[in-house]
This record gives C-alpha cells, sequence and structure tokens, in this order.
C-alpha cells in the first residue's frame, strides 16, 4: 500500500471519530487565547484549573539533564531563571530584580530578587545559580547534551572539556543576592538564554545533600517558580499547584494545572471535544493529521509560525550511511511539499536547510532541491560504486511512537522504494527507549526534531558542532566547528550571519542529516481559556494564564 492510499483509509476513518466526538464538545476559540484584555465583562470562574495533555512522560525533571520540549513544558511552570520569557516573547526580568550590563557588553551583574524563596522556604541566591551552572560544567557531570548553552560564558568551555577548574569559570557570587557573569564576547542573546531551564538555579544546599533530588515529585524535589510539582504519577498525569509563596503570586490565576500523559492523537481530540481537556495540540500535544483539513475549514484550529525543524539524522559511524553521496541521495529523493500537503498537512513549509525561517528568513529556498529524483539517483549509483556494491541492502528507518511520526514514516519509506528502488524497514519506540537508543548509536537513519530556544541560527547550527550531545549522527566536521568558533568572536552582526551561513552550507553539503520540513504551531482552545501564548519558539507559560466562567 502506497502513502497515498494509506492516508485516505486513515482520513475515512477518522472522520467517524471526529463525528462522535464533537457531540460533546463545546465552543473554541479560533484566535490565540493571548489576549490579556479584560474589559470587565469577563468573570474568572471560581475554579482555575486547566486540563492539558503533554503526551508522555518527561525523561527528566532536573533542570540541567533535561533536553526535551515535555520536560520543559513541566520545568518552565515550576522553576524560574534570572530571566523570563513574556507573553510578547522577550525576555524580562524574574529571579533577577536588577540587570546591569557593563560598557564593553562583556559583564553582566544580576541583583537577585529579596522576596525570591525556594518551595521550602530557603532564600534564593546567587550561590544558587552558581552551583547550578558550575555543575553542568564540570566534566564530572554526565547526562548534561545542553552544556553548550552556557559556553559564550568565559572559560565555560574550556572548563568543561577539563582545560580549566571551575573556579576559573566567569561566573562569580559577589553577595547572597548579588551574581557577576563574565563573557568570553558580546553576546546578543545572552539574557535570552538565561531564561531557558539549562540556567534555571538549583537549591544547592539540597542538591549537595542529595544528588538524587530532582528524581521524583517527593519533599525533597525543591522548586522557585509560580508553580509547585504536587504530583507525578508516572506515564500517567502531573499535577501544579500555584506557588503562593512566588515572589509574584499575584499575577497568578491559576490554582490547579492537571498535565496528562496521552500518546494516542485521537483520544486527546476526542478529551478535548468531550470537554475533559481545555487544550488540544501544541505545543505539548498533537492533533491527528486527518482531522487538520476539518477542523482548519471550520475555522476552529490555530495555527502559528514555529521557529523548529523536522529532520533525519544518519548515523555516520554505520555503512552505508558513513558516504555522503548515499547520505544526499536519501535526502534529496524526499518529496517534502508532498509531506507537507498530504500527511502532517499544518501549514508547515518545506525544509531544505536546518535553520527554520522564522529565525532565518532567507532559508525558504534552501541549500538543495526538493524532490530531485534524477540527481539523487546519480548521487546512489556514485555511493554504490564508491562502496563496491551492487545494491543496498533492507535500511531501517527509526521514529518514536507517535501517529504523525508513523504516517511520515511509511511516507519516507514509499518515496524510498518508488523513487530509489530502496527496501526500508520501520521501528519505533516509546520515546525515552528512543532517546536512549539515539544516543547509543543504536539506530540507521532516525526521526528528530529541533525547536528553538533562542531567536539566532547557532541554537540549531552549534548542535551539529561536535559528536555526542544532540547530535546522534556522530559526524563532526573541523571546517564547520572552526567557523562557529570565528562567528562567536565576530562583533559585526552582518559578517556574523555571514559566516554561519557559511557553516550551514557545509552541513549541508554533508548531509548528515536531511531537513524535512518547519514546524508550525496548531492548536485548538476552549474559549474561557485565557491570556496563554504560545511561543514562536514554541514554549508556552501559564503564569499568565487564567479561566473564565463557561
Amino acid at each position: 500500500m502506497n502513502w497515498k492510499k494509506a492516508l485516505l483509509i486513515l482520513a475515512v476513518s477518522f472522520i467517524i471519530t471526529i463525528s462522535l466526538a464533537a457531540c460533546g464538545g463545546g465552543e473554541d476559540n479560533s484566535e490565540s487565547a493571548g489576549s490579556d484584555e479584560n474589559d470587565g465583562e469577563e468573570k474568572l470562574a471560581d475554579e482555575q484549573i486547566l486540563n492539558v495533555n503533554i503526551a508522555t512522560e518527561p525523561p527528566s525533571l532536573h533542570p540541567q539533564k533535561s533536553t526535551d520540549t515535555t520536560s520543559a513544558a513541566v520545568l518552565d511552570q515550576i522553576f524560574e531563571g534570572l530571566t523570563r520569557v513574556n507573553q510578547d516573547g522577550e525576555a524580562e526580568n524574574a529571579m533577577a530584580s536588577d540587570i546591569q550590563l557593563s560598557d564593553d557588553k562583556k559583564t553582566y551583574t544580576f541583583t537577585i530578587r529579596e522576596d525570591a524563596t525556594w518551595s521550602n522556604g530557603d532564600p534564593v541566591t546567587a550561590k544558587d545559580f552558581e552551583y547550578a551552572w558550575k555543575w553542568v560544567l564540570n566534566p564530572e557531570s554526565t547526562d548534561t547534551d545542553f552544556a553548550y548553552y552556557l559556553y559564550p560564558i568565559k572559560n565555560a568551555e574550556a572548563a568543561k572539556a577539563g582545560e580549566v577548574p571551575l573556579d576559573e569559570i566567569g561566573v562569580t557570587v559577589k553577595d547572597d543576592k548579588t551574581l557577576v557573569v563574565e563573557l568570553e564576547q558580546p553576546t546578543p542573546y545572552f539574557l535570552q538564554s538565561t531564561a531557558h531551564f539549562t540556567f534555571y538555579p538549583v537549591n544547592h544546599h539540597v542538591a549537595k545533600a542529595n544528588p538524587e533530588w530532582a528524581s521524583d515529585a517527593g519533599e525533597k524535589y525543591v522548586t522557585n517558580g509560580p508553580f509547585l510539582l504536587d504530583s507525578w504519577q508516572h506515564k500517567s498525569e502531573i499535577v501544579l499547584k500555584k506557588n503562593t509563596n512566588y515572589w509574584d503570586a499575584e499575577t497568578v490565576k491559576l490554582e490547579t494545572i492537571h498535565m496528562l500523559m496521552i500518546e494516542d492523537l485521537n483520544t486527546e481530540l476526542q478529551m478535548y471535544e468531550k470537554g475533559e481537556l481545555d487544550w488540544a495540540g501544541s505545543p505539548t500535544g498533537n492533533i491527528p493529521q486527518s482531522a487538520i483539513p476539518s477542523l482548519k475549514q471550520s475555522g476552529r484550529l490555530n495555527i502559528s509560525p514555529l521557529a523548529g525543524t523536522y529532520y533525519i539524522e544518519f548515523n555516520t559511524n554505520q555503512e552505508p550511511y558513513n558516504n555522503v553521496n548515499i547520505r544526499k541521495a536519501l535526502a534529496l529523493s524526499i518529496n517534502r511539499q508532498a509531506i507537507v500537503e498530504n500527511v502532517s498537512k499544518g501549514g508547515e513549509q518545506p525544509a531544505m536547510a536546518l535553520v527554520p525561517t522564522a529565525i532565518w528568513e532567507d532559508n525558504e529556498e534552501g541549500y538543495f532541491q526538493d524532490n530531485h529524483v534524477e540527481k539523487a539517483k546519480e548521487l546512489l549509483e556514485k555511493g554504490l560504486e564508491e562502496e563496491g556494491l551492487d545494491e543496498l541492502p533492507t535500511l531501517t528507518f527509526s521514529y518514536n511512537t507517535n501517529e504523525s511520526h508513523a504516517a511520515i514514516a511509511q511516507a519516507l519509506q514509499d518515496m524510498w522504494r518508488e523513487n530509489l528502488g530502496l527496501d526500508v524497514e520501520l521501528h519505533n519506540q516509546e520515546w525515552n527507549v528512543y532517546l536512549d537508543s539515539m544516543s547509543e548509536g543504536n539506530y540507521e537513519m532516525g526521526r528528530m526534531g529541533w525547536l528553538g530556544t533562542i531567536n539566532d541560527p547557532s541554537n540549531f547550527l552549534n548542535i551539529f558542532e561536535t559528536a555526542g550531545g544532540n547530535n546522534y549522527t556522530d559526524w563532526e566536521s573541523e571546517a564547520y566547528a572552526n567557523l562557529l568558533e570565528q562567528a562567536r568572536t565576530e562583533t559585526d552582526e552582518e559578517a556574523r550571519q555571514e559566516i554561519l551561513g557559511q557553516a550551514e552550507q557545509i552541513l549541508m553539503d554533508e548531509m548528515p542529516i536531511a531537513p524535512i520540513y518547519f514546524y508550525t504551531n496548531v492548536w485548538m482552545n476552549k474559549d474561557y481559556v485565557k491570556n496563554i501564548n504560545v511561543s514562536t519558539l514554541g514554549g508556552i507559560q501559564y503564569k499568565w494564564g487564567y479561566i473564565t466562567e463557561h
């Protein structure tokens, strides 16, 4: 069965599901839930309870160990950094009541709020930030894939490599409420970075006493955000409660957030239609592809740009993926336009580059031609000749369990068979197991996605600077790494962008990854859910949200 027929069957079967589920549905807001205007006609509901789906178990709720969007969706509510990204997408003061920048734009002085406290009553101090950041940069710390986020800090990268001691990192506790941070060079996006969960503080007293403090939702799990982790029923539900001791508790209206872990997309939508969920879809859940066209037509669906890329990673340590021409043949034989029109259907844009157009507008055309089958055939023949092969053995494409990923995997399988005559087996795993397989190199080709956390191309390009971390391809390029290093010291922004473009050209020439499409946010929310924005960077903040009478 080819991918077009499979999608037709899926769509027909889903129409029945939608028809039944819609009977119990309420009214939806066809516009963003981001309006914070209360004109006096709105009345807050007596029960400020929000029900959302986060789809799966968070792999880790340790801020410095987490790397995924599911964990981030929880961490962003229960922790707070020096800054927090507000409803306008800008970094504003959070744990820091005051921020001063030196004339040379390389030294930041952060003043920690006097009324900032941990959930156990301890004051939040500068030492908590220093401890957390230096813990990440300690060469002995494992599972710290996002350590490179801290590399703009003076000697941070050298410390992680074991080249300098931790006390030479440019992070200094001047006193309990003053943190001084020295950078290697001016970094325009640094304040935005400090809102990322890798930069969150950790109660150093608790962490020193118990290295496993973040393993569960018990008394030892100490946080400092607008919400508290009330309970964690693994693979079922996380419940958050308002933190009444939060410095800005007056702003927080929601009392309880139920975060359900519903993997099946159809079930998520059915629960939404029945009123059991107040939100369906992005950024923590998914709308079934087969339902998107009718929901679009009804005006019930919200779609907005998302700075993210869906791509394939090739394990360059395994044959035949060690051959660049075979990798490029697999990449060029994909019909991305067909995938976004007939499979994903969420307004996504075909990607012929890594950095999304939401960050880099010039990447709309990209670095190669979509669905260039004739060129792909030439490259495949060249690669087979280089490897001394007459044909390729059966290949394996892996993905994590999800209806959307399964549909895309089936489309890719059909395209590779029809365009290149290749046999490809599909292999799916639960998310945590899948991540382990990817990081351990136990895969051939695998789907992956990356959502930007800062509005800068380096946030995407830095992934592939070195093997390991979030670069599961094991591909490295000295020329590529040198360009990224050069960009870090370039103070002229136009010249810096040009250098980063040269780096991306190398990445696309070598093709350790095959971009598929640039993401969009696709969701529905009940009309009584107010003042919750879906960020271009893929995050969501419940701090400002509230429920009106309905």
